[in-house]
């Protein structure tokens, strides 16, 4: 069996090699290969759009299971919305833009997020104020530890800031398909972030066209870079926003952003803090680079190692630790590296 480089398949571009890489298009074979796998205590990993994770150098010593299910179920309203049940190898934007076809909210604001639909609800995806656990109705997976089915209905899959249970109990649940709860409406959710509403020209909480969020949306992530097939290898933000206590966000400068949770907490601006810690635009070490369009994307500049990047970011995050006494936390899924 010839080795294959894990390199080809994640968006940064890096990643040494694996001796057994399934491409997987349906249930079936999807779950048969994790048996198969486990069962003969084979060490597996589990890749969707690869968008979401960096692979060691050394590669990965056991299988590689690439996920590419098709096949969803769609019950749409004509005056309701919609219950959408989405296969977890579904691209994730696309299937974005297939709700703003279909006149159904509440998506708009997560458009462009690389990806699949099945790590979606793994790292609670979110942008500009919104996350995707606010539309998700359930979420049905094969669990590892007890070999069967069995379904998450949102309110058991422990959503938080960037995490859920599929993301706290690493590797045991694999994803399968996704049910979405989608309204009818020619309007988004409440604009909740003050750099969309400006790109908008609308004041923080009105509601606009979804289509006119998803291309602001489009823009503004394009103009940082974040967009698959810029000409820039990245794996989006790689440092998640620190949630602080509030005594802690009370030391920060006054210009600090500050956004209060629920529990009292206040969420921080990872990107605030590396610029403010004299992490900038375009600094590289070796074939790694802060992105020259965002400070939070570590990207490959052509030739990098994942020990490039993995260095790099701990050189990103030593700085803010220093300056600031927050230390950042990574995003992006570690495989064979640690920071």
């Amino acid at each position: 069996m010839t080795e294959m480089q894990l390199s080809s398949f994640t968006t940064l571009g890096v990643g040494g090699p694996a001796s057994n890489i399934l491409h997987v298009t349906s249930e079936a074979e999807l779950i048969d290969a994790v048996k198969t796998a486990d069962n003969s205590k084979t060490p597996l990993l589990i890749l969707g759009g690869g968008s979401n994770v960096l692979i060691s150098d050394s590669g990965f010593a056991g299988t590689v299971i690439r996920v590419e299910t098709t096949g969803n179920t769609y019950e749409i309203d004509a005056c309701s919305g919609g219950m959408l049940t989405v296969s977890s190898g579904s691209d994730w934007d696309e299937f974005v833009a297939f709700t703003i076809e279909m006149g159904l909210a509440n998506l708009e604001s997560l458009s462009g997020i690389p990806g699949t639909v099945g790590g979606a609800p793994i790292q609670n995806i979110g942008a500009y104020g919104h996350e995707v656990s606010e539309v998700i109705a359930r979420v049905r997976t094969f669990d590892r530890e007890k070999q069967e089915l069995k379904t998450f209905m949102a309110s058991e899959c422990n959503f938080s800031y960037r995490s859920s249970i599929f993301k706290e109990s690493a590797g045991r649940y694999v994803i399968l398909d996704v049910t979405f709860q989608l309204r009818k409406g020619e309007n988004s959710l409440p604009i909740g972030y003050a750099e969309l509403a400006k790109e908008l020209g609308v004041e923080i909480g009105a509601r606009v066209e979804i289509g006119k969020v998803r291309d602001a949306v489009l823009k503004l992530r394009g103009a940082k870079g974040m967009l698959i097939g810029q000409g820039i290898n990245s794996a989006g933000s790689f440092f998640m926003n620190p949630i602080l206590r509030k005594d802690i966000a009370d030391t920060l400068p006054s210009d600090a952003p500050r956004w209060p949770m629920p529990d009292g907490r206040v969420k921080t601006s990872a990107a605030w803090l590396m610029e403010h810690a004299g992490v900038s635009k375009g600094d590289r070490l070796a074939g790694a680079q802060i992105s020259p369009k965002h400070v939070l994307a570590l990207s490959n500049s052509g030739d990098a190692t994942a020990t490039d990047l993995i260095e790099l970011a701990r050189s990103a995050q030593e700085k803010v630790k220093n300056k600031f006494g927050i230390e950042l936390q990574s995003e992006v899924q570690l495989v064979g590296l640690s920071l």
